[in-house]
């Protein structure tokens, strides 16, 4: 295939990476609004057909990008697949039967011109090799507990803000999911016998094997809570925190290095608080275009003192019922004998 034809099939699968995962974000997030919580929430979601549609379209969505990375640089794959977020913000308000605000819009392409620069300069300059089995085990170790920290319900003062709780879901979503793509990256190694130190045995491909999958599935189950708070800030998170993951495994043990040097590391930290930005925005967005639930008062509504309920009054107790019936007549002696010192009439 020519250069130019492998450029085109390259753009064509990232399309349509991004619109399976902004479906699959949609069908998520509408699937977490009516689940509800608590611990048989995951056994409904379970029960759904449409949960397992929505399990198939971020696989399709995973499969086309890996695809699309066969065919075309990283440097054209990554960014596109950054849509996923233009794309699920209005079909997420379309489902919603509502419309995207400013506010919504502004936020999406703050984010993704953060999102953009960040995949645009923490690629590496030159192809990187794989984990070990040492530091694949010593990078999931440090991410489990992280994971643990960010979805208790301390982690991200979930206590005090709800939102913010589920943009900790997300971020642990999204750090789940960039670590089983640096352990796929060891496992393919390991397969092709190509990982440092030598070809693993069994037990050591079946472990790895064994953590991508319990990354993958966690990261999935995390964005599905994450879901509960909204969807376009979740998402932004999750997709501005798998690669930043994925930057800081390859930084750090990797020994790959930021493009244009020095300045590199200026652009990805203003490209950070930019995407940072967007995120905020979002979230406000979110907040004033959700519509207020059964018995739950618009946003912006000044909180209203709770009145006490009206009392009712007791019933009078009920006078003692009384006998109507007719008393007995007595004759008098008055009538025939006439009062006491008083003589009767003569008779004329």
């Amino acid at each position: 295939m020519s250069p130019a034809g492998g450029t085109v099939l390259a753009v064509l699968l990232s399309l349509v990476s991004a619109a399976g995962y902004a479906l699959a974000a949609v069908a998520q997030s509408r699937l977490a609004a009516s689940a509800g919580a608590g611990r048989g929430a995951l056994r409904s979601l379970l029960a759904r057909g449409q949960w397992w549609w929505a399990v198939g379209l971020n696989a399709a969505g995973a499969l086309a990008h890996v695809a699309a990375l066969h065919y075309g640089s990283l440097t054209l794959v990554q960014p596109l697949g950054a849509l996923t977020l233009v794309a699920a913000l209005p079909l997420g308000a379309y489902c919603a039967r509502r419309r995207v605000t400013r506010t919504e819009w502004r936020g999406a392409l703050w984010t993704l011109a953060g999102l953009v620069g960040l995949v645009a300069v923490t690629g590496p300059t030159a192809p990187g090799e794989a984990l070990s089995l040492r530091e694949s085990l010593v990078v999931a170790a440090a991410t489990a507990a992280l994971i643990a920290v960010l979805a208790s319900p301390g982690g991200a003062r979930g206590a005090a803000r709800p939102g913010s709780r589920g943009l900790g879901h997300a971020t642990a979503s999204g750090i789940a999911s960039g670590v089983a793509s640096a352990l796929t990256q060891t496992l393919t190694a390991a397969l092709a016998f190509t990982l440092p130190g030598g070809a693993p045995a069994w037990w050591q491909t079946t472990l790895l094997a064994v953590l991508i999958s319990a990354f993958a599935v966690g990261g999935l189950l995390l964005s599905q809570t994450a879901y509960r708070g909204g969807l376009a800030a979740p998402l932004a998170v999750v997709n501005l925190s798998n690669p930043a993951a994925a930057a800081v495994i390859g930084v750090v043990l990797l020994g790959e290095t930021f493009r244009a040097g020095a300045w590199g590391w200026v652009i990805a930290a203003a490209a950070s608080l930019v995407a940072a930005r967007g995120v905020v925005l979002l979230t406000k967005g979110g907040a004033a275009a959700t519509p207020p639930g059964p018995g739950r008062p618009p946003p912006g509504t000044p909180p209203v003192a709770a009145t006490p309920p009206p009392r009712t009054p007791r019933p009078l107790p009920r006078p003692p019922a009384r006998c109507f019936r007719p008393c007995p007549r007595r004759s008098s002696p008055f009538r025939r004998a006439g009062r006491p010192g008083r003589s009767s009439p003569a008779p004329l």
